[in-house]
């Protein structure tokens, strides 16, 4: 850490001010002044560049580093993108003006309702708002459409089915709606137990939350039967879009039968990801609920210009502050267009292929909970090292990391025990997935012929193996010397 961290020399400078005028000190006044010297490292100009260089080249990121988060698609980012997203137009517009003069912002304004339709076709969905910020925000937007709409119809209905290997904010989301949440268990083929779905179902169930595909990587083969039963109590189905990119151009929601989904542009669209935002969490409804959307909307008139509008009769009011993100859903814009129709069919096909590759790979050495073909996610088991040699998914994890490999998700989904998340995504080459395939096998042999390696690991990083319990409780939020 020394060799990191500890650059000041005595004497040292990157830059001369000159000496202080001393009338300037004098007006100054004594309390305002350091009584004794800053304590500030004295360094060159060099040396602060090389130090702040190094420290990002530390960090693990999807333009350097395979990202295999599983549930997070965690693909590269296109540069163009990021070009038509800084473009002045689009950058140094004020939200504000589509308020006070609509003439002026036409583009902007077009970009969003272009994005809508997009969205609105890839998703089978009647109307969309990109008013959300990111998915948990577009899933309380989701929950939020679905109580106006009982509402509506006089229904009293106080639950949400959730299955056990949803995301947590599902059943967060739907408690901050105000419902009371039923957990479904998983069956044998990594479903939902048809059988407790069906005890669970009744007139006071308002809505069925599912991940499709779900996080174990599974496309529900009951789904029709789902829909049926929950139509049959007039609940609205709500298709949590974290898992679209495995279904792109292959399977709608809309067509399936969901009534809401919320999507995450910066997972499916390839916007930035992580970091805290930005992110976008659009949301897309059956037509029966188009008109309890978010207002303002971006529709366009018969004189093809285009306007807010904020005539929808049942709305549920603003989500955010003007239209979400705009600069994501610039980016998703022109994603989605650089791609076309065939272009996104592509995605999740290779997202689909690259999946099963590792699954079919890794199988003989690590136990596999639910061996079948996967869609753009597999879900392995560390359970059979723990069981030999005491090695757990936390151990192989910070393993990756020693060999250059950002960890998959680890200990999620929850109905997994020792759970190794792995989603490649369709960015990644055959080359990259191979080398990652590779360190993968070497920590299985590695579990067997040294376990005390793989518990002691990363062996080769600046930063050795935190105790992450300790640093949750106790933060440390600044650096001393």
């Amino acid at each position: 850490m020394k060799l990191i961290f500890e650059k000041s020399v005595p004497g040292r400078t990157g830059v001369s001010m000159g000496a202080a005028d001393e009338s300037v000190l004098k007006s100054i006044g004594d309390r305002y002044l350091r009584a004794t010297d800053s304590g500030l490292p004295e360094v060159s100009e060099l040396d602060v560049v090389r130090h702040y260089l190094r420290l990002s080249q530390l960090n693990f990121s999807v333009d350097t580093h395979f990202y295999p988060l599983g549930s997070c698609t965690m693909k590269y980012n296109p540069k163009v993108n990021e070009a038509v997203s800084s473009l002045p137009g689009f950058a140094g517009l004020h939200p504000y003006l589509a308020y006070i003069d609509e003439g002026s912002v036409q583009g902007s304004l077009e970009l969003i309702h272009t994005l809508s339709s997009f969205l609105a076709e890839i998703t089978g969905m009647a109307g969309v708002t990109t008013q959300p910020y990111a998915g948990a925000h577009g899933e309380l937007a989701g929950i939020l459409l679905m109580a106006a709409y009982h509402r509506s119809r006089g229904n009293k209905k106080r639950v949400v089915i959730v299955p056990d290997e949803a995301h947590g904010t599902n059943p967060a989301s739907a408690a901050m709606g105000g419902y009371d949440v039923v957990s479904i268990p998983v069956n044998s083929g990594g479903g939902m137990d048809l059988e407790r779905f069906r005890e669970a179902m009744n007139d006071e169930v308002a809505g069925v939350m599912l991940t499709l595909p779900n996080t174990l990587g599974m496309f529900h083969p009951e789904i029709r039967e789902i829909v049926e039963m929950a139509r049959k109590h007039d609940a609205l189905l709500y298709n949590d879009g974290a898992n679209l990119n495995a279904i792109l151009g292959k399977a709608r929601p809309g067509d399936i039968g969901f009534d809401i989904v919320h999507m995450n542009l910066h997972k499916t669209f390839s916007t930035p990801h992580g970091g805290g935002g930005p992110g976008a969490g659009v949301v897309a409804v059956s037509e029966k609920l188009v008109d309890f959307l978010p207002t303002p909307v971006v529709a366009r008139a018969d004189d093809g210009k285009f306007y807010l509008d904020f005539s929808l009769k049942n709305s549920i009011g603003s989500l955010a502050s003007f239209f979400g993100n705009f600069a994501v859903l610039v980016r998703a814009a022109v994603y989605i267009m650089m791609l076309g129709r065939e272009g996104l069919i592509d995605v999740s096909e290779k997202a689909v292929l690259n999946a099963n590759y590792i699954r079919v790979k890794l199988a003989p050495y690590y136990d596999l909970p639910y061996n079948r073909t996967c869609m753009h996610e597999c879900v392995f088991s560390a359970r059979r090292q723990v069981r030999k040699s005491g090695v757990h998914a936390i151990d192989i994890a910070k393993a990756l990391i020693e060999r250059g490999f950002h960890p998959p998700t680890i200990y999620f989904p929850l109905v997994v025990d020792e759970a190794l998340m792995i989603e490649p995504t369709e960015t990644e080459s055959k080359e990259t997935i191979d080398a990652f395939i590779d360190a993968m096998i070497d920590i299985a042999n590695l579990a067997d012929t040294d376990p005390g390696r793989l518990k002691n690991a990363p062996n080769n990083t600046p930063v050795s193996r935190p105790d992450e319990t300790r640093a949750a409780r106790e933060l440390k939020l600044t650096w001393n010397p």
